[in-house]
C-alpha cells in the first residue's frame, strides 16, 4: 500500500510539473523570463529610467521633508539686527552722527558673519520642500548614476548622504549598461539609415551608366558600409545646436552660455555654475531683476525635459563613439594591410638587388 501511494504521488507530482502547473516553477519561469528582459537593449532602458523615478521619489522623501533649522536661526538674527538698528536709532538719532555710523557698521558686520556662517552649515532661502521637488531630484538622480554632478542641490540629511552612496554605488554600474546597449542600438540604427541612403545613391547613378553600358556585366560584390566620423559630428553638432537654441529661449541665457551648459553636461564634466529650472533674471534698464511670470510649474517642465535631453544625449554620444571607433579600426586594419604590402615590396626588391630571385624562380618551378 505505501508503495502504491507513494507511486500515485510520484505520477502526480510529474504529471503537475510535466504540465507546467507547479506554482513554484511558474514563478521561476517568469523570473527567468523578466531577466532575460532586463538584459536586452529595451529592458536596459526601462531599468535605468525606473531607478531613476524611484530614486527620485526616496530622495524626495528624505530631502524634502527635513527640517532646515539654519532658516530659523537667520530669521532670528535678522529680527534681532532690526531691533538693535531701533535701539541704535532712539539712542544717536541724528546727534552723533559719528557714533551712529559706527555702531550701525558694527551691527551690520556682525550680521554678515552670523548669515555666513550659516550658509558654510548648509542654509538656503528656499525651505527644503520648495528645493526638493519631485523633477529637481529626478536631475539630482541622474546627476548622481551619470557622474554629471552638478551640485546646485546637495542631501543635508544624515540618511540622504548615506543613500547617495548607495544609490551611485549600483546606479553607476547600471548607467554604463545603458550607455553601452543604447550606443549599439543607435549605432545599429544610424549605420542601417546611412547603408540605405548610400546604396539609393549609388543606384541611382549606376542606373543611368548601366543604360549605356553593354549588357553583359559582372556580379558585383558589396563593398562594407563604414559610417564616417564627420557624419558622427554632424549628428552630435545637430543636437548640440538644438539643445543651445532650446535652453537659450527658456532660460534667458547667451547662445555661448546655452552652447556652454549642453557641452559641459553631455561631457559629464557639469560645473553647476548654469543650471536648469531656476527662476529667470531679465535685464530692464542696465539692471537685472527676476521674471514674476516664470511659474514653478513651468520649471518643474524644463526639469522633465531637460532629463530626458542629456539622458538621450549621452545614448547618442555612445553611438558616436562606437561608429567612430569602427572608423578607427577599419583604417587601422587598411594600414596594417598596406605596411604589410610596402614590406613585401621592400623585401622583393631587396631580393632583386642581392641577387636572391633565381633561388624564389627554382622554388616556384619546383612547387608551383
Amino acid at each position: 500500500m505505501n508503495r502504491q501511494r507513494s507511486s500515485v504521488r510520484s505520477s502526480r507530482g510529474s504529471n503537475s510539473t510535466s504540465n507546467g502547473s507547479d506554482p513554484r516553477e511558474k514563478f521561476k519561469d517568469c523570473c527567468r523570463k523578466f531577466a532575460v528582459f532586463m538584459c536586452t537593449q529595451v529592458g536596459v532602458g526601462a531599468l535605468i529610467i525606473s531607478y531613476a523615478l524611484i530614486g527620485a521619489l526616496i530622495f524626495e522623501a528624505i530631502e524634502g521633508k527635513a527640517n532646515n533649522t539654519e532658516i530659523v536661526t537667520i530669521n532670528e538674527t535678522r529680527r534681532i539686527l532690526v531691533s538693535e538698528l531701533w535701539e541704535v536709532v532712539e539712542d544717536y538719532n541724528t546727534l552723533n552722527t559719528t557714533a551712529f555710523i559706527v555702531r550701525v557698521n558694527d551691527l551690520l558686520f556682525n550680521y554678515q558673519l552670523n548669515f555666513t556662517e550659516s550658509v558654510k552649515r548648509g542654509y538656503e532661502q528656499k525651505p527644503p520642500g520648495e528645493i526638493w521637488t519631485y523633477p529637481a531630484s529626478l536631475m539630482f538622480c541622474l546627476s548622481v548614476f551619470s557622474m554629471i554632478g552638478y551640485g546646485n542641490i546637495v542631501p543635508k540629511t544624515k540618511w540622504g548622504k548615506v543613500l547617495t552612496m548607495v544609490y551611485a554605488t549600483f546606479g553607476i554600474p547600471l548607467y554604463i549598461l545603458y550607455f553601452v546597449s543604447m550606443g549599439k542600438v543607435l549605432a545599429s540604427t544610424f549605420k542601417w539609415v546611412y547603408t540605405w541612403m548610400h546604396d539609393c545613391s549609388n543606384d541611382s547613378g549606376n542606373a543611368n551608366s548601366s543604360e549605356e553600358g553593354s549588357s553583359l556585366q559582372l556580379p558585383k560584390t558589396k563593398k562594407k558600409i563604414i559610417v564616417p566620423s564627420t557624419a558622427c559630428l554632424w549628428v552630435i553638432s545637430i543636437y548640440i545646436a538644438g539643445g543651445t537654441v532650446m535652453f537659450a529661449e527658456w532660460e534667458n541665457w547667451s547662445y555661448t552660455n546655452s552652447a556652454y551648459f549642453v557641452s559641459t553636461s553631455l561631457c559629464k564634466i557639469g560645473f553647476g555654475d548654469f543650471n536648469v529650472g531656476k527662476t529667470r533674471f531679465i535685464e530692464k534698464n542696465g539692471t537685472m531683476i527676476a521674471d514674476l511670470n516664470d511659474s514653478s510649474a513651468e520649471n518643474h517642465s524644463k526639469l522633465v525635459i531637460n532629463f530626458i535631453f542629456i539622458l538621450f544625449g549621452m545614448a547618442l554620444v555612445a553611438m558616436c563613439y562606437i561608429l567612430m571607433r569602427e572608423e578607427v579600426r577599419e583604417k587601422y586594419r587598411e594600414i596594417k594591410e598596406d605596411t604589410k604590402m610596402c614590406m613585401e615590396d621592400v623585401s622583393a626588391k631587396f631580393a632583386k638587388c642581392f641577387g636572391t630571385t633565381n633561388i624564389d624562380d627554382e622554388y616556384e618551378e619546383k612547387y608551383f
